[in-house]
């Protein structure tokens, strides 16, 4: 851990998150901030604040590196049902970095030109160039997810997705793509409230769609379309990580580290000046 998580977790929770083998979604408890040692969210605004220095700073070197050949990217992928906070993680947390260095796609329903192509056509548009941070809010995921709950595809066909996304993302990998794949997990009972304090307030009904009400009634199929898409779509190159969402700022912060713990990974330098910078420093104080 670095010195950073050192400060306010009891436990890194890259390792805490991480779905592995025996996972079970039904297990994780929504409320819960695994890891955190922080007790008030007082403590939460200044690790997320202390974060964002340090995001931004790894983002900028991810960048530049760029301009002298580095080939490599990150790509986050923000699964979630409706009301989990997608928007918050991208506006408290993305949003800490320069605009400059973010790639973010909300992926709708597919266009008529979409489906007439494979599933991850789509996807493989949207992805990020070198040096950038690509968000996906949505992803290629809704494609065995609602698609399950829906029956918009053939059983066998669903299957055969699993397969072809994780060699999609294991390609992505081969290519220089550190994936970094989140699914906020609320409560039924806390996206009640939130979809009702969407009705409840003027300024939030922009926010409410009918159709997540219809949504809301299919919640027990959705969750075993995630479990399902989690545990064979979750790998060591692209693991998916379980974040538990009800407190808002625990999913910030946690969606935080492991983003600042893929930039780590990626041992990031600022790159060489490709000129004499004394020679350059006696230039410009001649001038």
């Amino acid at each position: 851990m670095g010195d950073l998580t050192k400060k306010f977790w009891n436990d890194d929770p890259i390792s805490l998150l991480r779905v592995g083998p025996c996972f079970r979604l039904s297990e994780v408890d929504p409320g819960s901030t695994p890891g955190f040692e922080g007790v008030d969210k007082r403590n939460a605004d200044e690790a997320l604040a202390e974060g964002a220095g340090v995001l931004s700073t790894l983002q900028e070197k991810l960048f530049a590196g760029s301009k002298f050949g580095d080939t490599r990217r990150v790509l986050l992928v923000l699964q979630a049902l409706d009301t989990a906070g997608k928007g918050g993680i991208v506006r408290h947390v993305v949003g800490s970095v320069d605009p400059q260095g973010i790639r973010l796609y909300a992926f709708k329903a597919p266009t008529e030109e979409e489906r007439a192509h494979d599933f991850l056509w789509r996807v493989r548009r949207r992805l990020p160039d070198a040096g950038l941070i690509g968000v996906f809010d949505r992803s290629h995921y809704e494609d065995v997810l609602i698609a399950r709950v829906r029956s918009l595809a053939p059983p066998a066909e669903l299957e055969a997705r699993y397969g072809q996304i994780r060699e999609f993302e294991q390609q992505l990998a081969d290519e220089g793509t550190t994936i970094v794949k989140v699914m906020l997990q609320i409560g039924s009972a806390d996206q009640k409230a939130r979809l009702m304090e969407r009705l409840d307030r003027p300024d939030k009904h922009w926010k409410y769609n009918p159709g997540d009400v219809d949504e809301r009634m299919r919640w027990d199929d959705y969750q075993e379309a995630y479990q399902l898409a989690l545990e064979r779509t979750s790998t060591p190159t692209a693991p998916w990580f379980v974040v538990p969402a009800e407190k808002k700022w625990y999913a910030r912060l946690a969606v935080q580290r492991l983003l600042i713990g893929a930039l780590e990974g990626l041992r990031l330098e600022w790159p060489p000046a490709a000129f004499d910078v004394a020679a350059e420093k006696a230039r410009l104080a001649a001038t």
